[in-house]
């Protein structure tokens, strides 16, 4: 007898058999699933156990293969109406026809269409590679499995060439200029037309107008057979692209126009024929770059400057080359082109640089007269006075090339 004075329960069988299974309790409805009062509106009654309240709202899809979830919910389970065990249906939703699958900007039963098949939505977004520094090195160390991301000066190059590649709806022309010699004015229009060329799609030209045998197809192309004023002789009949590549050479993708190498033939060209031949161009080239000689007040100078979209002053942060090139500003603002010097680019080479010289008291100057300066710092490559080429300049010389590009190309109108 226990404390409560009954006896324990014995788990045998009083006959010494195990007790037998009644099977009839299978058939017997569970609590939970037998009828119960519901409401008129059809809710269960008070103190009733719903089942609906076991079921979640919504259900959602897993891909087989990566097992994440779909993001978009599946239609809410169909209510459990009241009634005996299994005669409620399975609160899954049913999948969509054929004809509603597909894109999820589409809305239900349209038909697939051009829209689905944008850049936007079927191209993956390359990620933007390191060039430089240790972010390249990782890179590259890596197979390109840890990408640092671009640095300041790669995000900088990235901004400057967005810049360059903007739209341009006409022909532009670009006067490079200055009133002395020897201090980079025929590397600086050289390079600037293989940097246009090289970072935009369209058409870009330099014609050298210098009428003392230039040197701009010698430092590009090295073939001065075929000059400006062969083109000029047969200019009537030149109607196509195709026509001008006779008189033309090209370094790289920059066609160049050579200059007459005889002085006393170039003397002869004139602003009158200067205007013919860039009216020819601006119907096939886009960008018009002009290697004009020291003469300021020469004819073919005139009609430089008078159709020029552009000016780039070029100097040098020397005594000689500093004063020459504040010179220019002043003549060309004497003659009626001060609009031009207020939206001119300065480029001061340096090539020939001294210790006493105050270059930041330079730049300040021409900071206060055009609308920007830049300084091309030296480099080996363009000191030698040879064949150019912009895979041997510097890095930093590249960057300063894009730079002027950019303050070019700021000038479109779009």
């Amino acid at each position: 007898m226990n404390a409560r004075g009954a006896e324990p329960k014995s788990s045998e069988h009083p006959d010494g058999e195990p007790p037998a299974f009644d099977f009839s309790a299978l058939n017997r409805p569970h609590t939970w699933a037998s009828p119960r009062p519901l409401h008129p509106d059809g809710t269960p009654a008070p103190g009733a156990f719903d089942p609906r309240s076991w079921w979640p709202r919504y259900q959602y899809r897993f891909t087989s293969a990566a097992r994440r979830p779909v993001t978009e919910a599946l239609e809410p389970a169909e209510p459990i109406s009241g009634g005996a065990a299994g005669t409620s249906p399975v609160p899954f939703a049913r999948p969509a026809p054929p004809e509603q699958r597909g894109s999820a900007s589409r809305r239900p039963g349209t038909a697939p269409s051009a829209a689905d098949l944008v850049d936007d939505l079927i191209v993956r977004q390359r990620p933007l590679l390191p060039t430089t520094g240790w972010r390249r090195v990782v890179f590259a160390a890596s197979g390109g499995r840890v990408n640092p991301g671009l640095s300041e000066a790669d995000e900088t190059r990235q901004m400057l060439l967005r810049r360059i590649r903007r739209h341009l709806p006409g022909a532009h022309h670009i006067a490079v200029s200055s009133m002395k010699g020897g201090v980079g004015k025929t590397t600086v229009s050289a390079v600037l037309g293989l940097t246009l060329a090289e970072y935009r799609g369209d058409r870009v030209v330099a014609v050298d107008a210098n009428p003392d045998a230039g040197t701009l197809a010698d430092r590009l192309t090295g073939e001065i057979g075929v000059t400006v004023r062969h083109m000029l002789e047969d200019i009537a009949a030149i109607d196509s692209l195709s026509a001008i590549s006779h008189y033309t050479s090209l370094a790289g993708r920059l066609q160049v126009l050579a200059s007459e190498q005889d002085p006393a033939m170039s003397e002869a060209f004139n602003r009158a024929e200067y205007e013919q031949i860039c009216a020819v161009l601006a119907r096939f080239y886009n960008i018009i770059i002009t290697d004009s000689g020291t003469g300021l007040v020469h004819s073919a100078m005139e009609g430089t400057l008078a159709l020029a979209d552009s000016l780039v002053v070029v100097g040098s942060p020397t005594v000689d080359g500093a004063s020459r090139a504040s010179k220019t500003l002043d003549w060309l603002v004497a003659h009626g082109f001060a609009e031009q010097v207020a939206d001119a680019v300065v480029v001061l080479s340096c090539d020939r640089v001294s210790p006493v010289i105050d270059r930041e008291q330079v730049r300040q100057h021409f900071r206060r007269r055009a609308r920007a300066v830049v300084e091309i710092p030296y480099d080996p490559h363009l000191a030698t006075g040879g064949r150019l080429d912009l895979t041997a300049m510097r890095p930093a010389t590249r960057e300063a090339y894009l730079e002027v590009a950019a303050l070019i190309a700021d000038e479109f109108s779009g």
